[in-house]
């Protein structure tokens, strides 16, 4: 068994901002609504908010929690955590201050970055804490952090680190229920820059827009760290506004942006509104968080606009990727495997056993996605049983998502293992049925659960939203999913709703629909 590597800092993530401005000092490599810092202005920042951090305290191993908004100064403090060694967590501006409160409980951090607009929240959540970290406050009056930041010593030394040193601590979204804190390694911040990089085509020459949240894997990890792994330049917004994305594409040169799905529904009612921006900057644009519609894919592809999309976890980022030149004739796969990373689907009856049992699907045969490789987490914070659960022998992670698997290798998703129910004896995967009935044209969004039944032990329960201005009933619904369906998928009940609950990544949060 080959010995661990020695520590090095040429592990640690918090020495790339050092490293890209020792190669191109001047390139641009930041953009927000108050600075455009080049690599060597960045490094300056990321050196003097690590000796900002030591200064209140913070040592190796650390938790550092950010409640920020969309700036320079959050991607500064992630490297700046690492740097030290310490492990930066960051935490949903849009929860409530005992959701809050809950993280901070759990994570037990050092200190808590907090944004001025956001300090109430911060402030009280910490209250509800026998033992609450230190408060630091970014943003409000910039003179004042400025200045602290001024008189701070810089560290521009990284801390020595092996690939499985803990870097990143990032909460699940909860779409099932309370999230779990998923302890993410320096190499999973390296490889998956690597499969961003080759996937995306990354280049130094690359401006990329992130309009999502960074305290959300997709905003971090999948759009900001790669691309300032590859050199490019990095531009943040605030908060998303479908208008000014465009605004900012064209005066900004933007190559490539990314969002959920709903983002991209509003981005294309903007640009009819407005059909003559200049939109010839863009190489791609990507999506990931929820199914992408196809027909979505082909209106941005008659303005001649490329959409990719990828699928992944906050425990593995990136696991596959449908590039655009397959996107139509693949429409509902989510791609093959990415690079670094080596992904199966196995049959879940042989989950129970040792991973030399498990066998791989047959080609349209549903099974659960299952990965290993540099991608995966550590583990679950302070929970063994989770991570025992997820996490098997030989380094395997169970996702938990069921996939078939066709001829070519594309993987389908087909639901989460457990949000199958049981009707009559028989499996119903909720996404095949949701599937269906998206087809009908009266239908915006649908989501279907299993619920108690005294004759079938459960029944699907199908929450659905109309299109605005479109009128359908339950009986229409049924005999729609009858010519596609098998009489025990269909829902026994249609509820009409004007939204479905979701996750900021536009994830449905099947857990807050109601089952009585």
């Amino acid at each position: 068994m080959p010995e661990a590597p020695e520590p090095s800092p040429a592990y640690n993530l918090g020495s790339w901002p050092a490293r890209r401005a020792a190669w191109a000092p001047d390139r641009l490599a930041v953009v927000d609504d108050r600075h455009r810092l080049s690599f060597a202005g960045f490094e300056e920042r990321v050196a003097r908010t690590a000796g900002l951090l030591v200064g209140h305290g913070v040592e190796p191993g650390d938790r550092v929690a950010l409640l920020l908004a969309n700036h320079s100064g959050y991607l500064e403090a992630v490297f700046a955590a690492a740097r030290l060694g310490a492990i930066a967590m960051p935490i949903n501006a849009r929860l409530a201050a005992p959701e809050v409160a809950w993280l901070l409980r759990d994570s037990g951090p050092r200190l808590l970055l907090v944004e001025s607009d956001l300090a109430d929240l911060g402030r009280r959540a910490a209250a509800e804490l026998a033992d609450p970290p230190r408060l630091l406050a970014v943003g409000g009056d910039p003179d004042s952090f400025e200045a602290r930041l001024a008189e701070a010593d810089p560290i521009a030394h990284s801390e020595p680190a092996r690939p499985d040193d803990a870097a990143l601590l990032l909460y699940t979204s909860g779409t099932t229920g309370r999230p779990k804190g998923a302890l993410l390694p320096q190499r999973k911040a390296l490889y998956n820059a690597l499969n961003a990089q080759l996937f995306f085509d990354l280049r130094s020459t690359d401006r990329v827009l992130v309009p999502v949240p960074l305290f959300h894997s997709f905003g971090l990890k999948i759009l900001s760290l790669p691309a300032f792994y590859a050199g490019a330049s990095v531009h943040l917004m605030r908060r998303f506004d479908a208008d000014e994305v465009w605004r900012t594409v064209e005066a900004e040169g933007i190559t490539t942006l990314g969002g959920v799905p709903t983002m991209f529904r509003r981005l294309l009612e903007s640009l009819d509104r407005s059909p003559r921006r200049d939109t010839s900057s863009l190489r791609f644009l990507f999506t990931a968080g929820a199914p992408v519609p196809v027909e979505l894919i082909r209106a941005f592809e008659a303005r001649g606009l490329v959409l990719k999309q990828g699928f992944g976890q906050t425990e593995t980022s990136i696991l596959c990727c449908l590039d655009a030149w397959d996107a139509v004739r693949k429409a509902g796969s989510v791609g093959r495997p990415v690079f670094h990373a080596e992904v199966r689907v196995v049959r879940r009856e042989d989950l129970a056993g040792p991973p030399s049992g498990w066998r791989d699907v047959e080609p349209g045969e549903p099974g659960e996605i299952v990965v290993r490789g540099p991608i995966t987490m550590l583990g679950y914070w302070r929970q063994p049983a989770a991570t025992a659960e997820t996490l098997r022998e030989g380094g395997w992670l169970l996702t938990g998502d069921l996939a078939t698997v066709d001829e070519e290798g594309f993987l389908w998703l087909v639901g989460r293992a457990r949000e199958i129910y049981i009707s009559g004896g028989e499996n119903v995967a909720p996404a095949e049925v949701e599937a269906a009935l998206g087809l009908h044209p009266a239908v915006a969004e649908v989501a279907v659960i299993g619920v108690p039944d005294p004759e079938w032990g459960e029944a699907g329960r199908a929450f659905v939203v109309l299109r605005p201005g479109a009128r359908a009933s339950a009986r229409e619904l049924r005999r729609f999913a009858e010519e596609r369906l098998a009489r025990f998928k269909i829902p026994r009940e249609f509820r009409f709703v004007e939204s479905l609950p979701r996750t900021v990544t536009g994830k449905v949060q099947k857990h807050r629909l109601p089952r009585d």
